[in-house]
């Protein structure tokens, strides 16, 4: 099973933007080297939808060029689930087109209590991933 670490000052930057954008899905791009987050890209849905996300084409293309100036690799994608459990839905796994970049889903079906879950998604399908936030 593959791991991700996330720092704890990461998980609160993701959890206050996705308080922040609620009810609309939050959504960004996590970067750093060999499975560990430094640096969360908070990124627009575009779509401001409550229950999908997509990232602005062209703020993408400026944090991938960000990412490779700093020696970093593109991790993972994240967004936030407003009102439902961090799990994939249908449509995250039909638009997980992204080879060898995890997906990172936050929950906040109980605001107090975030929950983050971490899937690769390859062909439709869905692997947990351990996310390990320290």
């Amino acid at each position: 099973m593959l791991t991700l670490a996330i720092p704890p000052e990461i998980v609160g930057q993701m959890a206050e933007q996705a308080r922040a954008a609620a009810p609309i899905e939050a959504c960004g791009i996590l970067a750093g080297r060999e499975g560990c987050v430094e640096k969360l890209y908070p990124m627009t849905n575009a779509d401001q939808s409550t229950d999908h996300f997509m990232m602005e084409p062209a703020e993408q293309f400026s944090v991938v060029k960000d990412i490779r100036a700093r020696g970093l690799t593109l991790l993972a994608v994240f967004h936030s689930h407003p009102e439902t459990p961090a799990r994939p839905s249908d449509e995250d796994i039909r638009l997980a087109l992204t080879p060898g970049v995890m997906h990172v889903i936050l929950s906040l079906a109980d605001p107090s209590r975030p929950v983050i879950k971490g899937y690769e998604i390859v062909d439709g399908k869905t692997s947990p991933v351990n996310v390990v936030c320290a």
